[in-house]
């Protein structure tokens, strides 16, 4: 990071403020300093109007300056058109302001030479006080009724019991958001960037996770230009016990198109982006709408459940098919009751409910409503469950009614209730006051509900992981003669056997192999090696060997090597422009086994990462892939084969020899060490890996140099 988070104390003033000027502040209808004086009526701070052209506004005495004010404000709302603002910024320094928000656009967004400029000397004065904006829609600090925004709703309401506090760059998302105080979320503040002249998303998420009144924290992300200053900022949530839930926007990888490995085309921005957050314990939601009620669920929720099930109370055998599939699909676990909850549930269902989990009272409930109740306090104090599930079928008070009670049970036993909202009506006060219970959760959906459970015993188990440190496997020896062999490289590609020998200087396994001038060389080299063998073209103009056609597999004597020789001198022939050939790569085929892509990148905001994914050449159509930045530390390497899709398949599928794990993690981390050490290397493969039970090869490999790797040898020999 080239710049430290600012403590919470820096950015008290302004976004706690016990006093706020309104630089623009008018009458004129739909101005946007009339809608600022709107949103700050339940602020009861000090309100400053500034304008020269009023006397008093709304009742209240109007300031020509901010020099005029009776004292230096704490936070600044500048509702002046573009070109009058960094005039303004020097007045607030000026006067000892505590920070201050610009509305006004048409700065850096538009590409315009003068408008970066226009920015750039706001970005200056921002260095002096801290600074939302420009091109921002303000913040809301609920807390205290305020909303220092232009945007037209919501009201601040001022929350009752554990609050979210909700990050956007985007203000119209962030205030979009915010708008789920009108079903009852408490919500903390709403604290949008726009374009992060000055503060960012993670200056911002820092200052919530050190926030009192704020228990989780939402966060809508584009991108930021320093990613490890919001790792810092997760961090410092983690360390306050404050959930941080991301939803990563820009998900497109259209950038990846260009890359010349696999691995450039799989571990684009996104997948990094996703992969870093999740290693510093964020909550990623995929889903949009489900963020503020996802948040408003970590906000109230154990930070650990004391069991590893949910349990399903419902009074609808269809609701509870649906928990079930959807417990399926994100791999929630609905146990079964242990004896003493069991006899309780049979004592008191009706024969033709369910006396299983998921659980079906059935509408008996209407007769007998203590039967609801008796069923809540058994499951509860199953030790077998951590949460309860209360599928809501009716918006209706005399079902809405039940959650306080059930969520008081469930409570008394440090349980934790969840509601499924599946009614579509959602009558404004009913669902009000379900919200405000304080040790239930609603959602708008089952699929919701169940990322949220999932989401939940995930973030546990990474809170109980111990610190980690990246794994040192390689030491200055190897490291000084992967890069001679770099620097010795005729152009921007190292040849196949070049990378290779790279791969090797740093312990990975890598296949046999000869590189021979002509046929007969050839063919005295596959009588050394063994038949069958592989042939292969070396050339730095052929990354991808396999679409130039000039590969053959499985030779199994010497007229099959002939042949193949002379098919790959006439697909030579016809490309163009021709590549530089250094020879023919004899390699022995290796046997069949699970073949893995592992690879590294640049990426032009985490620098070096590296990927594994499940395929070889056919990574990029089946998408099973983990990314990470690095270097790494054996057990994140664990976790990432841990976690593909085709892990099985590794382990020992269907009773089966599984291969060396600790060995495949050890060169995933060689990998990572090496793309961290030297900047040298833009992109490498090794692809195919191909794994076996006792066995562990690279068979070919592919390293793309940066551009400027030769400088940086020639700046080095000059010194």
């Amino acid at each position: 990071m080239t710049r430290p988070l600012p403590p919470h104390a820096a950015l008290r003033r302004l976004l706690h403020p016990g006093s706020i000027a309104v630089v623009g502040a008018s009458t004129r209808a739909g101005a946007f300093g009339a809608r600022v004086l709107e949103n700050l009526e339940g602020f009861t701070g000090e309100i400053w109007p500034v304008n020269p052209r009023y006397e008093t506004l709304g009742g209240r005495r109007c300031y020509p300056s901010l020099a005029a004010l009776p004292a230096a404000p704490d936070c600044v709302a500048i509702a002046a058109p573009r070109e009058g603002v960094v005039a303004v910024l020097e007045d607030c320094i000026a006067q000892g302001a505590g920070g201050a928000v610009v509305f006004a656009a048409g700065y850096a967004e538009t590409g315009l030479p003068d408008r970066v400029a226009e920015q750039e000397a706001v970005a200056a004065l921002a260095g002096r006080l801290p600074l939302l904006g420009p091109n921002c829609l303000g913040f809301g600090n609920f807390l205290l009724g305020a909303g220092v925004t232009f945007s037209a709703g919501p009201k601040p309401v001022v929350p009752r019991g554990r609050a979210i506090g909700i990050v956007s760059q985007s203000g119209a998302l962030g205030f979009a958001l915010a708008q789920a105080v009108e079903r009852g979320v408490a919500v903390s503040h709403v604290l949008t960037s726009g374009n992060a002249a000055g503060l960012d998303t993670a200056d911002l998420v820092a200052y919530l996770a050190d926030e009192p009144g704020c228990s989780a924290i939402a966060c809508v992300l584009e991108g930021l230009a320093e990613p490890r200053r919001l790792l810092a900022a997760a961090a410092r949530a983690a360390r306050a016990g404050k959930p941080l839930l991301v939803h990563k926007m820009a998900s497109g990888e259209g950038g990846a198109a260009a890359a010349l490995s696999h691995t450039g085309a799989v571990a684009g921005g996104h997948a990094v982006w996703r992969a870093a957050l999740a290693e510093a314990g964020a909550i990623l939601v995929d889903d949009f709408s489900a963020l503020a009620e996802m948040a408003a669920f970590f906000a109230k929720a154990p930070a650990v459940p004391r069991g590893a099930g949910v349990a399903v109370v419902s009074t609808s055998g269809g609701a509870g098919i649906l928990a079930a599939d959807a417990a399926e699909r994100h791999h929630v676990s609905l146990p079964q009751p242990e004896a003493a909850a069991a006899a309780v549930l049979a004592a008191r269902i009706p024969e033709y409910g369910s006396t299983r989990n998921p659980c079906d009272l059935t509408a008996q409930v209407l007769n007998d409503a203590e039967a609801l109740l008796a069923c809540t306090d058994a499951l509860a104090s199953d030790p077998g469950y951590g949460a309860l599930l209360y599928p809501n079928t009716h918006g209706y008070a005399f079902s809405a009614n039940r959650i306080p009670v059930m969520a008081g049970i469930a409570a008394r036993h440090g349980r934790f209730l969840c509601v499924p909202w599946l009614a579509e009506r959602r009558e404004g006060d009913v669902l009000r006051a379900a919200e405000a219970v304080q040790d239930a959760a609603i959602f708008s959906s089952m699929e919701h509900c169940f990322a949220a459970l999932a989401a939940w015993r995930e973030r546990a188990a990474w809170a109980a992981r111990p610190a980690e440190r990246p794994t040192r496997l390689l030491d200055a020896a190897p490291l000084a003669r992967a890069r001679a062999l770099l620097a010795s490289a005729p152009g921007s590609m190292l040849p196949e056997s070049a990378a290779k020998a790279v791969l090797a200087e740093c312990g990975l396994p890598v296949v046999a192999e000869e590189l021979v001038p002509d046929l007969d060389a050839a063919l005295r080299a596959a009588d050394r090696l063994g038949y069958p063998v592989v042939l292969k073209a070396e050339s730095p103009d052929l990354p991808h060997k396999t679409e130039a056609g000039v590969v053959r597999l499985d030779l199994r004597d010497a007229a099959m090597l002939r042949e193949a020789y002379g098919g790959i001198e006439a697909a030579l022939s016809v490309i163009r422009p021709a590549p530089r050939l250094r020879g023919m790569l004899v390699q022995p085929m290796v046997p069949r086994g699970v073949e893995l892509i592992i690879g590294a990148r640049r990426d032009p905001v985490f620098g070096p990462v590296v990927a594994v994914g499940l395929g070889g050449v056919l990574v990029e159509l089946l998408q099973d892939t983990a990314v990470a930045p690095a270097p790494l530390g054996l057990e994140q390497a664990g976790r990432m084969l841990r976690g593909l899709r085709g892990y099985p398949l590794l382990a020992g599928f269907r009773g089966g020899a599984g291969v060396d794990l600790e060995q495949l993690a050890a060169i995933l981390c060689r990998v990572a060490e090496l793309v961290a050490a030297e900047p040298g290397i833009a992109e490498l493969d090794i692809n195919p890996l191909i794994c076996a039970p006792g066995r562990i090869l690279a068979v070919d490999a592919l390293i793309a140099l940066s551009p400027g790797l030769k400088a940086m040898d020639a700046a080095s020999a000059a010194s």
